[in-house]
């Protein structure tokens, strides 16, 4: 039992999970440090706080996924190391009640570093936290439930966009930025792209039990038709950018359209099956990663 719960506790809290918000961070973090506003203790404070809910919301949507019998429904063939939720509940690694002791555990601690934020740091930062629980929290829980109606990925592109990227800023430089909020729109984009992505092996599932995702609602075939114009409309505002005042140095973004294409090409080509043969779910990992450090980066290499 006591190594089922340490599977389970690990397969909730690795550190992976951070990913999505470490790049919208590094976009914050990177504009602050170009303006000669950074502090490393508040960031790991950041870092920890992100990563505390990350991990509350793991545990908290494993539950509601149980709930609605998606993650049971999950054919072997079609299971990934990226979709089908953590299984925590599914293969009994934890009780229902550890489950949300993890929830509420890490949720206590993200609530807490945020408030040493606000009462140490940046008081305004109070109102993005509030936010930015709520739309966590929303995302697989009642009473909105975005990810079974249709609008989990634009909660996506909200949160792992603007939201994490302008109150690090703030946090950092005690002020919102226009700069970081282009900057990090695209990143939304390309993070819901990821999100998208992840939805095709489990579409069988979530069909059969009123998890109505956009990959759902629109079919598998025309959503891997929708998925380059997500990745497309992510590129051109990066690319419009210098027309507003950024530096070209934020272009080095563009390198994710590497990626991209080759993600849009092979769900394109085997909307139903692709995952089984080629990695194109890692692939769309890498390409929030790869935009976020690219552009990012390009920031710090144009500050004076």
């Amino acid at each position: 039992m006591k190594n089922t719960f340490w599977t389970g506790f690990w397969r909730l809290a690795d550190p992976k999970i951070s990913l999505t918000s470490a790049a919208s961070i590094y976009i914050g973090a990177a504009v602050a440090a170009s303006e000669s506003a950074f502090s490393l203790l508040w960031l790991l404070v950041l870092l920890f706080a992100f990563f505390a809910i990350e991990v509350a919301k793991n545990a908290w949507g494993d539950v509601f996924d149980y709930d609605s019998g998606t993650d049971q429904a999950v054919a072997p063939e079609d299971r990934t190391a990226f979709s089908g939720g953590k299984r925590v509940l599914v293969e009994d690694l934890l009780t229902r009640g550890q489950t949300w002791a993890m929830a509420a555990g890490f949720s206590l601690a993200g609530i807490l570093a945020g408030v040493a934020i606000v009462l140490l740091r940046e008081p305004m930062a109070l109102w993005i936290g509030v936010a930015g629980f709520a739309l966590g929290w929303s995302y697989h829980g009642p009473p909105l439930r975005f990810a079974y109606r249709g609008l989990g990925e634009l909660d996506v592109v909200v949160c792992y966009g603007p939201l994490i990227a302008l109150s690090t800023h703030l946090v950092l430089a005690h002020r919102l930025s226009w700069e970081v909020f282009w900057l990090s729109v695209p990143l939304g984009l390309i993070i819901a792209a990821f999100l998208w992505v992840n939805q095709f092996p489990d579409y069988e599932a979530d069909r059969a039990n009123g998890k109505r995702n956009l990959v759902v609602r629109l079919g598998r075939q025309r959503a891997s038709r929708v998925l380059p114009w997500i990745y497309l409309t992510a590129f051109a505002i990066m690319a419009a950018l210098p027309l507003a005042g950024f530096s070209r140095m934020t272009w080095l973004g563009g390198l994710a359209a590497i990626p991209a294409g080759y993600v849009s090409f092979q769900v394109w080509r085997a909307p139903e099956s692709f995952y089984r043969s080629v990695p194109a779910q890692p692939v769309a990992l890498i390409t929030f990663l790869v935009y976020s450090a690219g552009a990012g980066t390009g920031v710090l290499i144009a500050s004076p």
